[in-house]
């Protein structure tokens, strides 16, 4: 995984703050061994000084274009070894280089890197004391304190790295799984990184959708650019696919042998005494050789599998871990897309399930009606021309009224782009076309000239106001209807009042109500609960009936 220039700035900036302190403590050391003057403590005080003013210009520099370069550090590593009376200030010095190579070069360079100045330390040490068996054990003791202690450092320095690099991945990873970029090309996204970052051929994911009662599979292959489209399978494939120990997770390098099998309980960590290979219909669907497979949760259940599989390299149980710490952090934004899918397919149908009634009670209606009269006028042609005559007139002027109607519900059907600064005018200017209609009188009320709140907001009030109005047109048979919106600090309400027929109910209900008594307008509660939103109807019968939407803003 590479690491973001910011990490990576960030990472520069622990190890300028670092280097100071540990010069100090050298600096420090070395005064304590010998306070007089040397080259060696006028070598340290150019270094602390150096090291302060690029720590401070790199705080304050915003476009970071002050370095120390690592070569540097090394120079003044090795000069330093030159100069010293002592191991101990030149051991600080050591911890500075380590950490600034973990961090900078990564793990192997730094073991390589400490290891060379180990060795160097060794020299150093045998150079000043060569003539006593017991000085050399004492300078080997100091060598092996200097190996571990750099190579800790220099471990710390190449975690830090490492986890920069895997905050970067993760933020990636997460940013690709967006509603609006669509499942298809999120998953694509996402298991295209996933392959990449553990080297691996294929990259699978495999989920359980219990409304559905299906099994989808999503793949992707070493160079595949389109779009990842899942294949749907029954639910008895399930143990094949999901094993039959969900919460597992597992890795096999070669199904055919039990030693190369290896994984753990993922709650507990306990190791399993024996690994679930998936089925061999499986292994041949999967193209699956050598896989590590992770479970994921969605809706707080079992019901999804990460794999990814190759046959060049072995998989370790480091793999298998670094796949789960990822799986966990993606869990909840894929969670979220799927769960953002099922939201759209069900407004989707309840929009469809609108359509077609409208369409049912209005358009095919009056065709019917329509064809019921042109066979009675067909058998009065002979012997009433004109009441023909007069039949054919009302049905071209039914023709007419159905054809504005049903290019009113295409009109309403096109996408709807709606900001705060055009609603009041779009609702203005479809109040002049319901005007033109229907004969009813409608007042539009509007207490908030500058209403200020989200596209999506204004966009569902209009729809709502729109079938609202379209809803009195043809079944309240109303003559007055009073509109009235208005805007608070905390949310937009909008009031429908109409003086029609008014619900088959009585009384006031709110939108939970009216869903569990299967009652009120069904595309209207719909678009409320889109946005978050608080329905009431108030309905006397046979003397209107009156709708409430609020609309919190925050």
């Amino acid at each position: 995984m590479e690491i973001h220039a910011i990490e990576q700035r960030l990472l520069e900036r622990e190890v300028a703050l670092a280097r100071p302190l540990l010069i100090a403590l050298a600096l420090l050391s070395l005064l304590l061994i010998s306070a007089s003057y040397s080259p060696a403590l006028t070598f340290l005080i150019c270094y602390l000084a150096l090291s302060i003013v690029i720590a401070v210009a790199q705080a304050l520099d915003s476009k970071d274009r002050w370095h120390f370069p690592l070569t540097a550090d090394l120079i003044a590593l090795a000069a330093f070894l030159i100069f010293t009376p002592s191991i101990v200030p030149f051991w600080f010095l050591l911890l500075i280089v380590a950490f600034a190579v973990g961090v900078g070069w990564g793990k192997r360079n730094a073991y390589a890197v400490v290891s060379a100045l180990t060795l160097a330390t060794l020299a150093w040490a045998l150079a000043k004391n060569h003539t006593a068996w017991g000085d050399a054990l004492h300078a080997f003791a100091v060598a092996c304190g200097t190996l571990i202690s750099g190579l800790g450092l220099a471990y710390l320095g190449n975690r830090n790295r490492e986890q920069a690099a895997e905050s970067h991945f993760l933020a990636g990873l997460t940013a690709m799984l967006r509603v609006e970029r669509g499942v298809s090309e999120s998953m694509r996204g996402m298991l295209s990184e996933l392959a990449g970052a553990f080297h691996c051929e294929r990259a699978i994911l495999v989920h359980r959708d219990q409304d559905l009662e299906r099994i989808f599979v999503w793949r992707w292959a070493q160079g595949q650019t389109e779009h990842v489209v899942p294949e749907s399978l029954p639910l008895t494939a399930t143990d094949g696919l999901l094993l039959d120990m969900p919460n597992v997770s597992v890795g096999w390098n070669s199904m055919d042998r039990a030693a190369d099998g290896f994984g753990w309980d993922r709650f507990t960590g306990a190791p399993l005494q024996s690994v679930p290979r998936f089925p061999r219909p499986t292994q041949e669907l999967l193209s699956l050789r050598s896989v590590i497979s992770v479970t994921m949760e969605v809706e707080g259940q079992p019901t999804a599998r990460v794999l990814l599989a190759n046959s060049s390299r072995r998989f370790t149980k480091q793999d298998l871990q670094h796949l789960e710490r990822i799986v966990r952090h993606i869990g909840p934004p894929l969670e979220n897309l799927f769960l953002l899918r099922h939201l759209r397919a069900r407004a989707i149908e309840a929009e469809r399930s609108r359509i077609s009634r409208d369409l049912h009670d209005g358009v095919l209606q009056t065709l019917l009606s329509i064809e019921i009269q042109l066979d009675v006028l067909r058998r009065k042609a002979a012997a009433s021309p004109d009441q023909v005559a007069t039949g054919l007139g009302t049905l071209q002027q039914t023709v007419r009224n159905e054809s504005a109607e049903l290019r009113r519900v295409v009109t309403d059907l096109r996408p709807l782009h709606v900001q705060s600064a055009d609603l009041l005018d779009l609702m203005r200017g479809f109040l002049e076309r319901f005007r033109n209609e229907c004969e009813v009188q409608v007042d539009l009320l509007v207490n908030a000239e500058d209403l200020q709140a989200p596209d999506r907001v204004c966009r569902e009030i209009f729809q709502i106001y729109r079938e609202a109005l379209n809803n009195i047109k043809k079944h309240a048979r109303a003559t007055h209807v009073v509109v009235k919106l208005t805007q608070s600090e905390s949310c937009v309400t909008l009031v429908v009042d109409d003086n029609g027929e008014g619900f088959s109910f009585a009384g006031s209900f709110s939108g939970d109500e009216l869903d569990r008594l299967r009652l009120g307008p069904i595309s209207i509660k719909e678009h409320v609960r889109t946005v978050g939103g608080v329905l009431t109807v108030e309905s006397s019968p046979g003397h209107g009936a009156r709708l409430t939407v609020e609309i919190p803003l925050r």
